[in-house]
């Protein structure tokens, strides 16, 4: 077994996609290879093999490597519930909610989960991949650090440093992170991945001579800029994130963005849909003309229910009802459709209820124990039914009136709500637009009549994408250098 860390000079500085394509490039060279995060914050996520969460970046490395995602892949998941507050997944099983001071003293006893999870994965696979959080050089967060050096040096692993030089100033980024850390970490770093370039190589290779002299380690490669690559989003959420498709009567989605939104990747098949205009709605933004009204995730119900009432989206869905429109939620969005939201142990938050939408009748209870499954079932057309499949991730449970007409049928059982005349929609089923029959068969629900000939298939997009990406790292990293570094 071999570790490789990537860590970056700031967040989004591309770690998760260098890290995605080393693992399929890695893959497709004969290693048996895993990603590994020590911590993550992120709202997206995913159900693993074993019925752990993990965040959802990490999910797509394993899809990369070809290999099953597992709780062990992402120790500890932080997942925000308000500004100074998150919920700690210890090795896919929540542990509890903490403030943030709080974790950060915790932080010592989950050093302990991510050695254990590190020590499994080392004994299964040949090569692990690990990807740093945010930048190493953050020292108010060195002490206790698990997420970047702190990880390094447990191990005795290498680090190759990714800055993002589209951001602009990458030599700063790069050098001051050096700069930042203490000695053995500094040369803990074996070199530089420049990541997002545009323009003529030309012009940047000065710079390349100068850092490498200037550091005493190379540049490993520069990355280019690559136009239209989508990936799965580890957590934030832009609200230009769209596509234009031109041609076509197109169905128009209008969502919410939610202050604590989560797992909007199920947004993603819609944003590829050639027949699907999909709009995010920011703060304080008007409500383009819609079609549907998507309510997504949300990692605190109550609170977004809050928010969606103080922007006036109450009344703009009555508004969109009474002229024939339809709504659809997702998880917390469904449930925000009930009648009445109830958190007596306070796990989203203060002990307290709440009146919800009231456009279904139905009320959800949350609870400690958290549902985590990957599940399967059946989903009617207007030819019959095909099969639909995603996974659950919630802490609530609902019941009522509205639960009788259900959506879909899962592992046997009834899912989902649907009312009586047809334009209101509920699930807990995320990852419900992934299947392209499915995506068809719940469009047509939505008012798209289905068209064979342009579909969308998720999951063969992102095999495109991560070969494209490992084609990338291919041709424009060092490759013998990293397998130099991995022994």
């Amino acid at each position: 077994m071999a570790t490789l860390m990537i860590q970056g000079t700031t967040s989004d500085a591309g770690k998760s996609t260098v890290v995605a394509g080393l693992c399929r490039a890695l893959s497709r060279r004969g290693f048996s290879v895993a990603p590994f995060k020590p911590q993550n914050m992120a709202l997206n996520s995913a159900v693993t093999v074993d019925g752990g969460e993990i965040g959802r970046s990490t999910a797509l490395q394993a899809q990369a490597a070809r290999v099953a995602p597992h709780s062990d892949m992402n120790p500890v998941l932080l997942k925000p519930e308000s500004d100074k507050g998150a919920q700690v997944i210890l090795a896919g099983r929540v542990h509890g909610s903490m403030a943030a001071l709080d974790y950060h003293a915790y932080k010592t006893t989950a050093r302990q989960t991510v050695m254990d999870c590190h020590r499994r994965l080392s004994e299964r696979f040949d090569v692990i991949i690990a990807e740093g959080a945010g930048s190493p050089a953050e020292v108010n967060l060195r002490e206790g650090d698990i997420a970047n050096m702190g990880f390094a040096e447990a191990v005795d692993c290498p680090v190759l440093l990714v800055g993002d030089i589209d951001r602009g100033g990458v030599f700063a980024q790069l050098c001051g992170t050096l700069a930042l850390v203490s000695a053995s970490e500094n040369a803990r770093i074996k070199g530089f991945v420049i990541n997002r370039f545009r323009g003529d190589i030309g012009l940047l290779e000065p710079g390349l001579e100068w850092l490498a002299e200037r550091e005493a380690r190379p540049v490993l490669g520069v990355l280019p800029y690559l136009q239209g690559l989508w990936l799965d989003a580890e957590d934030s959420l832009s609200l230009e994130q769209r596509l234009d498709h031109a041609g076509g009567d197109m169905l128009k989605v209008v969502v919410p963005a939610l202050p604590r939104i989560s797992n909007h990747t199920d947004l993603d098949p819609l944003r590829l849909h050639p027949r699907v205009s999909l709009s995010l709605v920011g703060p304080d933004q008007p409500m383009p003309d819609a079609d549907v009204i998507l309510l997504p995730g949300s990692k605190n119900t109550r609170a977004d229910l809050a928010w969606l009432r103080s922007q006036g989206w109450d009344e703009r869905i009555r508004r969109h009802l009474r002229y024939g429109g339809r709504v659809l939620g997702i998880c917390g969005g469904f449930q925000m459709l009930g009648e009445w939201i109830d958190d007596p142990d306070g796990i989203e938050g203060e002990p307290g209820g709440v009146e919800g939408l009231g456009w279904l009748a139905m009320s959800t209870t949350m609870r400690p124990d958290k549902r985590l499954t990957r599940v399967s079932g059946r989903i009617d057309t207007a030819d019959g039914c095909c099969s639909i499949h995603g996974y659950e991730i919630h802490q609530g449970v609902s019941r009522g009136e509205a639960l009788s007409r259900p959506l879909m049928r899962l592992e046997g059982r009834d899912e989902g709500a649907v009312s009586q005349d047809g334009q209101i929609m509920g699930t807990y089923l995320h990852g419900l637009f992934d299947g392209p029959d499915a995506c068809e068969a719940l469009l047509a629900r939505l008012g798209l009549p289905p068209e064979d000939t342009r579909r969308v298939d998720l999951d063969a997009h992102r095999e495109r994408q991560l070969d494209r990406l490992a084609d990338t790292i291919e041709q424009h990293l060092d490759m013998e250098m990293v397998l130099r570094l991995i022994g």
